[in-house]
């Protein structure tokens, strides 16, 4: 697989916060989420990769080119959607369409008009009336109707109801799946990153904490609860967060397959047992250290 995206010591200084040193690479075929707590980076590193602001160290190349040189044709290739949903209020739907056609090399009329379709969104309409799930509909419709083969999303689904949430992130997996497209998809909600995406980076102040494989995350990651007695010091040693509860104690195992054949006797021996961990449990783990 060729990587699609590579960053490498990214860095962005404002006065009371920095994106640090960052390094991220994203191979074809793939669905990254990246997830952290508010004021983690996200949108700041979002930003940096679409060339919005300027970094002051480190290198974005997309489809291994970079904006200094080939921006035009890079966003030709790329379909983004931010939070926020800026159009000219006043407009229809159907001429927001026409409009943002003309900067688009490979623009999909019928595409467009079919999602449209779709997601139930009336061309005659003018963008200001439309709800705020209803105009995330139509900058993913734009996004998806110009060929673009890598689709970066900044908090796409934040405030919008659970059908609509549903309806973007079925269409963003389909389309990944069905077209081999990429999806870099940003978000605060682990519900939609455990739906859809493949890969995750975990972000706190600026830093990029944890990335990997999520099947491989999901499968190394547990929260061990054991009796008294029933684990010797040096296994205790290798969990994290470990407390003393009334009638057991807990810990998180970071690396499972490793410990997994320690634990074994206990484990069918009852005094061990094994709970999963899901993103949001992950990321606390990791956020609050050792």
């Amino acid at each position: 697989m060729s990587i699609v995206l590579k960053v490498q010591a990214l860095r962005k200084c404002y006065r009371e916060f920095t994106l640090n040193s960052i390094d991220l690479e994203v191979q074809s075929g793939s669905i990254l989420g990246i997830i952290g707590p508010n004021g983690a980076g996200k949108t700041t590193l979002v930003k940096l990769i679409m060339n919005q602001i300027t970094p002051d160290d480190g290198t974005v190349r997309v489809f291994d080119l970079d904006h200094m040189n080939s921006e035009k044709e890079i966003k030709n290739r790329v379909g983004y959607v931010g939070e926020e949903q800026h159009f000219y209020r006043r407009r229809t739907v159907e001429w927001t369409g026409r409009f943002v056609a003309r900067f688009f090399n490979h623009w999909d009329q019928n595409r467009f008009g079919a999602l449209l379709e779709q997601f139930g969104i009336s061309r005659t309409k003018r963008t200001g009336q439309l709800s705020k799930g209803m105009k995330a509909k139509l900058a993913m419709a734009i996004a998806l109707s110009h060929g673009a083969d890598l689709l970066i999303l900044d908090e796409p689904t934040s405030g919008l109801d659970p059908i609509i949430r549903r309806e973007i992130l079925d269409l963003l997996r389909d389309v990944a799946r069905d077209e081999n497209r990429i999806v870099i998809l940003s978000s605060h909600i682990s519900d939609d990153l455990s739906r859809i995406a493949d890969r995750l980076a975990f972000m706190n102040n600026g830093e990029i904490i944890l990335h990997g494989d999520k099947d491989d995350l999901f499968a190394n990651w547990k929260r061990i609860h054991f009796r008294e007695g029933s684990l010797a010091q040096s296994t205790i040693d290798m969990l994290a967060h470990v407390q003393k509860q009334q009638f057991s104690n807990i810990g998180v195992c970071r690396d499972f397959e490793i410990l997994q054949p320690i634990l074994s006797d206990g484990i069918s021996g009852g005094d061990v047992r094994v709970e999963n961990m899901g993103i949001d449990d992950i990321l606390i783990s990791m956020v609050n250290g050792d």
